[in-house]
């Protein structure tokens, strides 16, 4: 939560610097007022509960009122909310709630049509580290509302092997030797998940006592298919790499248990929304 207070405390900092001056020379300090809030384009709505802490913290005396939850499927256009209280306050917080909304919103679209579309199956989608600097918690905030899951949220909460840690330890079996010997003496008990670049990889991961999840990086979905066939898969296997709204039920179909995907953070358009003062 003192994240979340810390990301909004920035943000308005560094949206009104010294001062609202626009606001300040043309409207009175205590003129009093309402903004109504409009979804103008079919969306899954997001960024609900983060207006509302938006609006605590920078004018806890502001009345908003929201009339949907973040999931919810909007048709637009829609008015769901207002804001009432200050006119500077509205206008303070006008620009930050609506960027937070409108791009979480289209994320939770995106991952939500993704979701319906993976629901026959046991195939989970995840999130990645591949998102906007600073804006993270927000993003990953917006992948649950859609349905999906987030993979690490940084680089302290697990620890992925990726090909740059595997060249520069010498090789996959001398980085998870390495990577054990790490946990062991510093007592620490944390998800390890390796990526893999080829079947030898992928066996030698899935012989090591501490690797949780092996990451099969621009598989195909055959060759995924081959190895969970022939049982010699004891891990789950999360699949990632050029993996698209095109060919992501492949993948599914293949058996595989995760599927990553940069694409949900980092290739949205916002949605379109709106707050007027009324």
């Amino acid at each position: 939560m003192q994240d979340l207070n810390n990301f909004i405390q920035n943000a308005l900092a560094e949206d009104i610097g010294s001062g609202d001056y626009t606001t300040l020379s043309t409207i009175p300090h205590n003129q009093m007022g309402e903004a109504i809030c409009w979804v103008k384009e079919d969306c899954i709505i997001a960024g609900v509960e983060m207006a509302k802490k938006i609006g605590e913290i920078a004018d806890p005396s502001l009345k908003i009122e929201f009339l949907f939850e973040d999931g919810a499927h909007i048709l637009a256009p829609k008015n769901i909310g207002s804001i009432k209280g200050s006119v500077h306050s509205i206008l303070k917080l006008e620009r930050l709630l609506l960027n937070c909304m409108q791009r979480m919103s289209a994320i939770a679209t995106k991952t939500n049509h993704l979701v319906q579309l993976l629901a026959p199956f046991q195939t989970q989608i995840l999130d990645t580290r591949k998102t906007t600097p600073n804006f993270r918690i927000a993003e990953k905030w917006a992948v649950k509302i859609g349905g999906g899951m987030n993979h690490r949220f940084g680089l302290y909460d697990q620890i992925l092997i990726k090909d740059n840690h595997i060249k520069a330890a010498g090789g996959i079996q001398e980085a998870i030797d390495a990577c054990a010997s790490y946990l062991f003496k510093h007592q620490m008990q944390i998800p390890v998940i390796v990526e893999v670049k080829n079947t030898e990889e992928f066996l030698i991961a899935n012989n090591a006592n501490i690797v949780d999840r092996i990451l099969v990086d621009n598989f195909t979905p055959t060759a995924i298919k081959s190895l969970i066939d022939q049982h010699i898969c004891s891990k789950p296997i999360e699949a990632s790499g050029g993996i698209t709204e095109q060919n992501i039920l492949e993948y599914a179909q293949s058996g595989v248990n995760y599927v990553s995907l940069g694409d949900l953070t980092h290739h949205v358009q916002s949605v379109d929304i709106s707050l007027k003062i009324v």
